[in-house]
């Protein structure tokens, strides 16, 4: 199997999706989607996906704006992830990626639209998608029935036009890169924990979990607020 690099340097969205696939665990639309977007954006910013430079200096960042399946096709074709600190999430709930190039901050936004998307998608699948997935009320043939229309609609969605999105050269405000942390021990469960995310009970260290503090998380519907006393 060729390497991502190659597949991305030839535009080979297919071979790009077999890695995504792995990655995700299935190949679905808006995974497929998001590596479209992702090479739509590299094409018209002119830069490929990270190597090993690149990525240890965040040399290239990809804003996103939602987390979905569309997220995980980004950080396969980009190389821009959220352990790499060159994936920087947005909630804003929309379908779409920015890339950035460090340098200049000038970046590159692709908005997919569902609406206008849905001439792809042969009739009933929504309401397949719907009674399986949202309500979770699907039997085991109609399981079946979704993933293979899902597959087909994944391939088509790969070889989308430019013009079905909405590309737009955008100046991005600097972003710092991603500073080093030394890390404090809990004083009560006894584990490290970033300095930055530590508070002081009575001078001393705890997590937050450990202190009853609040904390964000991402949850399927975004940025949460978790934790707390009880």
């Amino acid at each position: 199997m060729l390497t991502l690099n190659r597949l991305v340097d030839e535009g080979d969205a297919e071979g790009i999706l077999e890695y995504a696939r792995e990655f995700h665990g299935h190949a679905c639309p808006y995974l497929a989607l998001g590596i479209r977007a992702s090479l739509v954006a590299m094409e018209e910013l002119g830069v490929g996906r990270l190597d090993y430079s690149g990525s240890v200096d965040e040399s290239i960042l990809a804003v996103v704006e939602i987390n979905s399946c569309f997220t995980d096709g980004v950080q396969v074709t980009t190389g821009c992830t959220l352990g790499n600190n060159s994936l920087i999430y947005l909630d804003l709930g929309k379908t779409a990626l920015t890339l950035v190039k460090r340098s200049t901050w000038e970046g590159v936004r692709v908005y997919a639209d569902a609406e206008r998307l849905a001439k792809y998608y042969p009739p009933g699948a929504r309401e397949l998608f719907d009674k399986v997935v949202r309500e979770r009320k699907g039997t085991d043939e109609e399981r079946k029935r979704l993933w293979k229309l899902w597959e087909e609609i994944a391939h088509s969605m790969l070889t989308l036009p430019k013009e079905e999105f909405k590309v737009e050269r955008v100046k991005v405000p600097p972003m710092e890169q991603a500073p080093i942390f030394s890390s404090l021990r809990c004083s009560k469960c006894g584990e490290l924990v970033m300095e930055t995310r530590a508070v002081h009970v009575d001078g001393k260290p705890y997590c937050l979990s450990c202190a009853g503090e609040r904390y964000l998380g991402v949850l399927g519907r975004g940025i949460v607020e978790l934790g707390g006393r009880e």
